[in-house]
């Protein structure tokens, strides 16, 4: 059974360990390896200290998926957005957590008063971007040529859904 839950500190190294299996697929991340220790930590550490929904799928213990919202507040102009981040390891895939941890993660930082959450995805990832519109995120634009993993480009679209 898969328990989704807000991220704690106690996750630190789980949360590491299931990002940096998922990076290494090289297909959904914007990373090819995991964070640091030291690395997660800081974002842990920050978005719970920031108020950042950030959540875990917890299966028996083990962090096999994550999802969050980090507010873009760089300018004021952006404080009422943030940008949705996930991932789950491959045998969860398809059984409906992806969908809890982004509904757990939406609803959260829509509580918290951000009014938009938006997400690049890589265009070939069809399965993402088929669960992004089930919950309600609209396409906004195709990003071509974005990505380059071992010698091949990749292109992104993103997409957004308003409070």
């Amino acid at each position: 059974m898969v328990v989704v839950r807000p991220i704690r500190e106690d996750d630190i190294e789980g949360f590491r360990a299931a990002v940096d299996r998922v990076a290494r697929e090289k297909r959904f991340l914007a990373r090819i390896e995991g964070p640091s220790f030291e690395q997660a930590s800081r974002f842990i550490l920050g978005n719970l200290a920031s108020g950042n929904p950030q959540f875990v799928a917890d299966a028996d213990g083990f962090v096999v998926g994550w999802c969050d919202v980090i507010r873009q507040d760089h300018l004021p102009i952006y404080a009422h957005s943030g940008t949705l981040g996930m991932g789950l390891v491959p045998e969860w895939r398809g059984k409906g957590v992806g969908r809890r941890l982004i509904e757990a993660a939406v609803a959260a930082a829509f509580t918290a008063g951000m009014t938009r959450v938006q997400l690049t995805v890589r265009a070939d990832n069809e399965a993402a971007i088929m669960l992004y519109r089930r919950i309600g995120f609209a396409d906004e634009g195709y990003h071509r040529g974005t990505d380059r993993i071992d010698g091949i480009t990749y292109d992104t679209r993103s997409m957004a859904l308003l409070a």
